[in-house]
């Protein structure tokens, strides 16, 4: 693993490969900043995820609502607030699901127990999902689009839940992957077209595949122990994109805040 470009991060967050563009795409949550390889925007308040649209167009998530971006623009528009009379909160982990919802959580500021939430925007409408999340985190969609994965990283348990066929939840989220007795942290995820499970591990530095049935399948060490969100990107989508954080390193070292 070598890193995109000498940009560091404090969190980084969101790592996105657009397919129409065939551009990287990430976030530095508290810097404020989306980055691309070519070049970065500035927000007003904090960004942490993103969806796309059209080639210029895409849904970008922060602490205080959902908005439609133009990346040539530079500019954007409100679609909906986003938990934007609650002070203590922010955007974190989120992706788009294959029915054209899309997914985010919101968390405390300084990770306040139980602050945030799991919510879905689909067709103008803003749902809560699930509240009471203290650090949502691998939200995530199986390739059939019939399950949708996600966690509050400091249970460190991986749920999943069935989708109905608008992609809404039926049912109670089960434990899906229990990474307890490992004292693993999942952080953002993804699953690859043959349904393997690739999760982002805070603080353990590397990315942990698992196959549909939750094994343990192989892992992809990184020189940065806050990894925080992988995609799968490049031209034939073989390469393996991480976002890593200084965020919490007492000493970071100059690969820290990589991607």
């Amino acid at each position: 693993m070598i890193p995109v470009n000498d940009m560091r991060c404090e969190l980084g967050e969101g790592a996105f490969w657009h397919p129409e563009r065939q551009e990287f795409f990430w976030f530095d949550i508290t810097g404020r900043k989306l980055h691309s390889l070519a070049r970065s925007w500035d927000f007003d308040d904090m960004p942490s995820a993103m969806g796309w649209v059209s080639r210029d167009e895409v849904v970008i998530a922060t602490e205080t609502r959902l908005m439609l971006f133009d990346l040539e623009a530079g500019t954007g528009r409100t679609l909906c607030a986003l938990d934007a009379d609650n002070p203590v909160t922010r955007s974190n982990d989120g992706r788009a699901d294959p029915q054209g919802g899309f997914w985010i959580g919101t968390m405390g500021k300084r990770a306040e127990k139980g602050a945030g939430a799991i919510w879905r925007y689909c067709r103008g409408e803003l749902r809560c999902l699930f509240p009471g999340i203290t650090i949502p985190n691998a939200i995530c969609f199986a390739p059939d689009g019939q399950s949708a994965c996600f966690t509050d990283t400091p249970t460190r348990r991986v749920m999943r839940v069935a989708l109905d066929a608008a992609g809404w939840p039926k049912g109670t989220p089960d434990v899906w992957l229990d990474l307890t007795a490992n004292a693993l942290n999942p952080d953002g995820a993804v699953f690859d077209a043959q349904g393997n499970f690739w999760v982002a591990q805070w603080g353990a530095g590397r990315v942990a595949a698992y196959t549909p049935d939750g094994k343990l399948e192989h892992t992809v060490e990184l020189p940065a122990p806050h990894t925080s969100c992988p995609a799968f990107g490049g031209p034939d989508l073989q390469t393996l994109f991480c976002t890593t954080a200084q965020q919490g390193r007492t000493k970071p070292t100059k690969l820290d805040g990589a991607s």
